[in-house]
C-alpha cells in the first residue's frame, strides 16, 4: 500500500520549509545592515563619550604612567592576562587602556580619566560578529552567510545573461513586483565587486574560528594558539613569578625612533607584571591594506622581531588584509561613506530579494501572507530596534539593555505584522464565504 502525505501535510511542510528560508533571509539581512552601521565604529565610539580626553599623540613616558597607573588600579581583582593600550589615531584620536576588568581612558599626561563607556559601539560590533550567540557559533553562522552572499551573487549572474546589457534598464511603469526586480538587479550588478570582496572576506574571517578550533583539537592538542601563532606570532614561555611593570616607553621610544612612518595603533602586554610578560606593538602601514605588522619587545623593551605580516608568507600578508578590506579601514572618511553607501545597497539587495521569492511563491498558488508579515517585521523591526537602542544609550546611559531591547523589539514587530497578517486573512476569507454563490 502506497503511503503519502495528505495536502494539509504537504502545506504544512512547504510552509515550514519556507520558514527556514525566511529565517536565513533574516540573519542575512541582519548582518548587511549592522555591517553598514558598523562602518563607523569608530565615530560611534567618539559619540557615545564625546567628554574623553582626545589628542593627536601622546608621548611614551605618558603612556608608561598610564599602564603603571591602571595596573595598580587594578591590585585585588583577578591578574589580567592582557593589557591592550589604545593610541590615538585620526579616526579615534584617544588613548584608552584596556584589561580583562575594563577600560578606561588617559589624558595626555598618563593620568586615568574616566571609565571607558561605549556599551552601545560593542553592542552593535558584536550584532554583525556573532548575532550576541556564543562567539564560536556565532562567528560561524555569520561566515556561512558570508558563503551564502558568495553563492547568491554568482548564481543571480547566470541566473540572468541580460544583467549586464540591462545595468541601467528600469521599468519603473510596470507593476510593483517587476519594478522591485529591476532595483534588486540592477543594486546588485553595481555592487557586484564589494558584495563579493565583503562576502569572502566575511567567510574568511567568521569562519577562520572553527577552522582554528578544529585544527587545534586535531593536530595542537586543543591548543588555539599554537594554530595562530605561525600567522599572528606566538604568546611566549609563561612564567608565573611576579616582575614590575615592563618598559612600555622603551619599546615606543624604538618604534619612533626606527619606524618613523608606522603609525602606531596599540601596545599589548602580554601576562603583565609576571617574568613571563612580553610587549608587542600593532602599526599600520601606509599603502598596504594588511590591518598591520606586529613589532615584537621583551619587558625591557628591547626588540625581538616581527611576526612577518607586513613582508611574510603570501598567506600571513592574504590573512592580515581581510580585516581593512572587509570594515573599510582605510582611506579615511571617503573610504568610509563609500562602504556605507554600497552596504546600504546590500541591505536593500537582500530585503528585496525576499519579497521576489514570495511574490513568486504566491504567483504559484502558495499564498503566505504569515510569511511575508513576519518579512515585514523584520525589514522595518530591525532599524527601528537600532535606533531605539541608540535612544536608550543616551537617555539611559552605559548600562541600558541593549541586547534585551533589540532583540525584544525584534520579536514584537514579526510578530506583530504576523498577527495583523493572520486577522487580515482570517477577515479576507470570511468575507468570501459570506458571498452568494453564482
Amino acid at each position: 500500500m502506497k503511503l503519502a502525505p495528505d495536502a494539509a501535510t504537504v502545506k504544512n511542510a512547504l510552509s515550514a520549509h519556507a520558514a527556514i528560508g525566511l529565517l536565513a533571509g533574516a540573519l542575512l539581512y541582519l548582518v548587511c545592515l549592522s555591517g553598514t552601521v558598523l562602518v563607523f565604529y569608530q565615530q560611534w565610539q567618539r559619540a557615545e563619550q564625546v567628554d574623553a580626553p582626545e589628542m593627536t599623540r601622546i608621548d611614551p613616558q605618558a603612556v608608561q604612567r598610564g599602564v603603571e597607573a591602571v595596573l595598580a588600579s587594578e591590585a585585588g581583582k583577578p591578574v589580567t592576562t592582557h593589557l591592550y593600550v589604545h593610541l590615538p589615531v585620526p579616526d579615534l584620536p584617544r588613548t584608552t587602556i584596556t584589561t580583562d576588568s575594563g577600560g578606561v581612558h588617559i589624558d595626555a599626561q598618563g593620568k586615568i580619566a574616566r571609565p571607558e563607556q561605549n556599551r552601545w559601539s560593542e553592542f552593535l560590533y558584536a550584532l554583525h560578529y556573532t548575532f550576541h550567540l556564543p562567539s564560536l557559533v556565532g562567528m560561524t553562522l555569520v561566515g556561512l552567510l558570508g558563503m551564502m552572499m558568495v553563492a547568491l551573487s554568482v548564481t543571480g549572474l547566470l541566473a540572468h545573461p541580460r544583467i549586464f546589457r540591462d545595468a541601467f534598464r528600469l521599468r519603473m511603469r510596470h507593476s510593483g513586483g517587476v519594478a522591485l526586480a529591476d532595483w534588486h538587479n540592477r543594486l546588485s550588478v553595481w555592487t557586484l565587486p564589494f558584495g563579493l570582496a565583503i562576502a569572502i572576506t566575511g567567510a574568511a574571517i567568521g569562519l577562520s574560528s572553527v577552522t582554528a578550533y578544529a585544527l587545534a583539537q586535531s593536530a595542537y592538542g586543543g591548543d588555539l594558539e599554537a594554530v595562530y601563532a605561525p600567522i599572528f606570532g606566538g604568546e611566549g614561555k609563561p612564567d608565573p613569578a611576579k616582575a614590575p611593570a615592563p618598559d612600555v616607553a622603551a619599546a615606543l621610544g624604538y618604534m619612533q625612533a626606527r619606524y618613523p612612518d608606522v603609525e602606531i595603533s596599540y601596545a599589548i602586554l602580554h601576562d603583565p607584571l609576571t617574568a613571563g610578560q612580553h610587549i608587542q606593538i600593532v602599526g599600520g602601514i601606509s599603502r598596504r591594506l594588511i590591518f598591520g605588522e606586529y613589532y615584537d619587545f621583551d619587558a625591557a623593551g628591547r626588540f625581538r622581531g616581527t611576526a612577518g605580516l607586513a613582508d611574510g608568507a603570501l598567506g600571513q600578508q592574504a590573512a592580515a588584509s581581510n580585516y581593512k578590506l572587509h570594515f573599510g579601514n582605510y582611506g579615511g572618511l571617503p573610504v568610509k561613506i563609500a562602504y556605507c553607501l554600497f552596504g546600504l545597497a546590500l541591505t536593500v539587495v537582500s530585503a528585496s530579494g525576499v519579497y521576489i521569492w514570495l511574490g513568486k511563491r504566491a504567483r504559484r498558488g502558495l499564498h503566505e501572507p504569515r510569511l511575508l508579515g513576519a518579512w515585514h517585521g523584520v525589514v522595518w523591526g530591525a532599524p527601528a530596534a537600532l535606533i531605539l537602542t541608540l535612544i536608550a544609550r543616551f537617555a539611559m546611559g552605559n548600562t541600558a539593555p541593549f541586547i534585551a531591547i533589540f532583540w525584544g523589539l525584534m520579536l514584537v514587530s514579526v510578530l506583530g505584522f504576523v498577527l495583523t497578517a493572520k486577522r487580515v486573512e482570517g477577515e479576507t476569507g470570511t468575507a468570501a464565504r459570506e458571498l452568494p454563490a453564482g
